[in-house]
């Protein structure tokens, strides 16, 4: 476990298996497992953090703590220590955000209305 907080973001290869929060920005990959007992565990089921759930990880603080991700079309913020109890396997190094489609559509719309002013 030691290892892997050395992680550099750029060593990460597809099909790796690591903690969600050693995931680097615009990566995405499926949960494996959540690890971890008792109420960690079940506040991470109860946000829709389960196994076969796609997550996108789309900011991190500048410390690295808190981190914001995409996951089945919502956004959601964990710290690092939630984060480091999600196992998942890398799917994309370089994933555009699922969310962004649906930001473009409400700029341009908003866009339309100011301009019809």
């Amino acid at each position: 476990m030691e290892e892997e907080k050395k992680l550099n973001p750029s060593d990460i290869q597809l099909g790796d298996e690591l903690s969600l929060n050693l995931l680097g920005i615009g990566m995405s990959g499926k949960i494996i497992r959540i690890e971890g007992e008792g109420k960690i565990k079940r506040r991470l089921f109860d946000m829709g953090l389960t196994p076969g759930a796609e997550v996108f990880l789309r900011k991190k603080a500048p410390l690295g703590d808190p981190l914001e991700i995409t996951l089945r079309g919502y956004e959601l913020t964990l710290r690092k220590e939630e984060a480091s109890h999600v196992v998942i396997r890398v799917t994309d190094l370089s994933a555009k955000d699922p969310m962004q489609k649906g930001r473009d559509y409400e700029r341009r719309k908003n866009i339309k209305i100011l301009l019809s002013r």
